[in-house]
Formats: C-alpha cells, structure tokens, sequence
C-alpha cells in the first residue's frame, strides 16, 4: 500500500468525516457539541471552527440534514424542480458551479481496444472532501476518483483496470488546474466547459447523463433516475450505473439516495457522500432556515 503525507485540507477533511461518521450513528440521540468535539479530540472552539468554516454551517445544523425526513423532503421538492424543467423543455435546471458539462463516449472500437492509444495524464490534489485523483485524456476528463484513507494505490487501480491498454502519465501540474476549476471554480460570463470521456455501457452512458440534469443541493432516487432514462422499473441497474460512475462529483452520483431517504451507498465512502450533499445545501439554501 502506498500512503502520502495528509495536507493541512485533507487533515481538516479527514476530521470532518470523522464526525460525520460519529453523527451517522448517534444522531438519533441529539449528542451535544461537546460530545462531537470529544468523538474527534478537538475543544468544542476549535471543532465548531473548523466544521462551520469547512460545511458553511454548525455542526447542530448538519445533524438536521442527517435525519430521514429531511431527506424525504428534499427529494419531493427535487423531483418537482426536474418534472417543471422538463416541462419547460429544458435538458437541466443547472448545471454543477454554472458551468456546462459536456460528454461524448468511446465508439465500440475503442471500447474493445481497451485505450490502446489513448494517452492519459493524472494527478493526486487535494478538494474539499479528501484527496482525489483525476485523469485525463486530450479529449476530456476520463476519472474522478477519491483517495480513502491516503492509500493512492488503491485510487489507481480502477484507471489502470479501466484503460488496461492506455499509455498512463503522472502529471500533476497538467491536472492541477482542471481540480482548481472544479472545486474552486471561477465563475465568468462565458464558462469554459468541462469535457468528459466515458467508458461505459450504453445503459450506463444514459444514467451518467441523467444524472448530469440533477441540480446542485437537489435529491433523486434511484427510481426516479430510471423513470428518467425511460426504464422505470430498472431501479437495481441504475443503482449498478451509478455505483460504477467514473467521474465523481462532476457526474453527480452522490445526489442518488433511496426513495426511503436513506443516503448509504457510495462508492468512495457513506460519509463523503454526505459531506458533499450537506455541503452543497447549506451552499443553496441555509439548513437552519428549512422546516422538517
């Protein structure tokens, strides 16, 4: 296994998903801010500090997120934001940080050629939820994946299983800026988009899009996505897509929860898929100002 050093960011992140991981089991009970703070040896001052100033809000707020209801009630007020968009004949309501994302799959030639000739630069940087690696290709972005628990070997290991026949290149200062722009984006008049490659079944090409048209700070459930992709009852295969999307948080997966309300399953990690939802609501709309 190879390990880096945390940064600073990634040492804050990595506290983060320890309480988040701490909130998901005893949320039920209300713990007190003391209580968090001591789940991850930090004063109260300094936790409540450095949550607030990673998250936006408190971390008494994000335990509201953490209840079910609350995740029922965005997911009924996201399935209205996309049925009126749709009505209105548009592909998307918004699209991740006002920037276009546009996307083109490989032809079944290269599907079967497994990336011979493709050539492939990547890079570890870190984000605001954790280390990641990106990789990408002169005709976009093929892999956005997060790095668990410092193991970056293991973070590579689905690129090079991916693109098996690919010729893989570690160029970080060519990465570097498209992360900057994805996480930190600049926002402008005329945006640049993001172009994406994807590697995929046609089945799994279809929810990638689908998902693309999920707005910020908004809900769906797995059977919503398949009504989307004109296969309502195919809930199990959406959920397979989605679990083997290869670009994270640019193709949105972790805006996929249960129709219960449940937000469990995620590829790199329960609690990261709820530090980006929390995060990207308490960006949209104040949690505190928002009624279970």
């Amino acid at each position: 296994m190879t390990k880096e050093p945390f940064s600073q960011q990634a040492s804050d992140y990595a506290r983060v998903e320890q309480a988040i991981r701490f909130l998901e089991v005893n949320f039920r009970r209300q713990p007190g801010l003391d209580e968090i703070a001591d789940s991850v040896h930090l004063s109260k001052y300094h936790f409540q500090r450095l949550f607030k100033r990673w998250a936006g809000i408190s971390p008494t707020q994000f335990l509201q997120f953490l209840t079910i209801e609350y995740a029922k009630k965005r997911l009924r007020e996201s399935r209205s934001i996309l049925d009126a968009t749709l009505d209105a004949g548009l592909s998307s309501p918004s699209r991740l940080h006002d920037l276009f994302v546009t996307f083109q799959a490989i032809t079944p030639g290269e599907y079967k050629g497994q990336g011979a000739g493709v050539q492939i630069a990547y890079g570890f940087h870190d984000t605001p939820f954790g280390r990641c690696l990106l990789a990408t290709t002169q005709r976009g972005i093929c892999a956005l994946h997060f790095v668990q628990e410092g193991d970056v070997a293991l973070a590579l290991e689905p690129l090079t299983r991916h693109w098996p026949q690919a010729a893989l290149e570690e160029r970080s200062s060519e990465t570097q800026p498209l992360v900057d722009r994805i996480f930190a984006p600049v926002r402008g008049d005329d945006p640049q988009p993001f172009h994406l490659l994807l590697k995929g079944t046609n089945f799994q090409v279809r929810v990638w899009q689908a998902l693309l048209t999920i707005p910020s700070g908004a809900m769906l459930s797995y059977q919503d996505v398949a009504a989307y992709v004109g296969q309502p009852g195919a809930s199990r295969s959406v959920g397979s897509a989605v679990a083997r999307n290869p670009i994270a948080y640019l193709i949105p997966c972790h805006r996929v929860i249960s129709r219960a309300g449940q937000i469990q399953r995620y590829r790199w990690g329960a609690a990261r898929k709820k530090a980006m939802l929390a995060w990207e609501a308490s960006h949209q709309t104040p949690l505190g100002s928002q009624s279970l």
